[in-house]
C-alpha cells in the first residue's frame, strides 16, 4: 500500500506543477511553436481536466485501497494521452521534446498498473 502512496502522491504533484502554468502560457505556446492556439476553450478545458485528475491523484494517495477502482480511471488517463503523443511523433506531427510528457506519463501509467496490482480491494 505504500508503493501505491508514493506513486500516487508523485504524480499528482508532478501534475499540479507541470500543468498550473499552462494557464499562464497560451500566447507564449503560439509564439514558440507556431501555429497559434485557435480553440482556446479547448486549450483551457484539457488544462482544467488535466488538473481534476492531479486532484483526483492526490485523493487516491490518501487511501489507495478505498479509492483502488478509481486507479482503473487513471490508469487510462495516462496511458491514453502517452499512446496519443507516441501516435504523433511517429506521424511527425510532434517534436521530440514535447514527447518527454508523453515518456513520464508512460511511466506513470505502468506505475500506476503496479500500484493497482500491489494494492488489496477492499472488498
Amino acid at each position: 500500500m505504500k508503493f501505491a502512496k508514493v506513486v500516487f502522491w508523485a504524480a499528482g504533484i508532478w501534475g499540479v506543477l507541470v500543468l498550473t502554468p499552462l494557464y499562464f502560457m497560451f500566447d507564449v505556446i503560439g509564439r514558440q511553436d507556431p501555429p497559434p492556439i485557435t480553440h482556446p476553450a479547448f486549450y483551457y478545458g484539457f488544462v482544467g481536466v488535466g488538473l481534476a485528475w492531479q486532484i483526483a491523484f492526490l485523493i487516491i494517495a490518501t487511501n489507495p485501497a478505498r479509492f483502488r477502482p478509481l486507479m482503473i480511471a487513471g490508469i487510462v488517463e495516462k496511458l491514453s494521452y502517452a499512446a496519443a503523443l507516441i501516435v504523433l511523433y511517429l506521424e511527425r506531427r510532434l517534436h521530440a521534446s514535447d514527447l518527454t510528457f508523453g515518456v513520464v506519463d508512460l511511466l506513470f501509467g505502468v506505475l500506476f498498473v503496479l500500484a493497482f496490482l500491489r494494492t488489496k480491494d477492499m472488498a
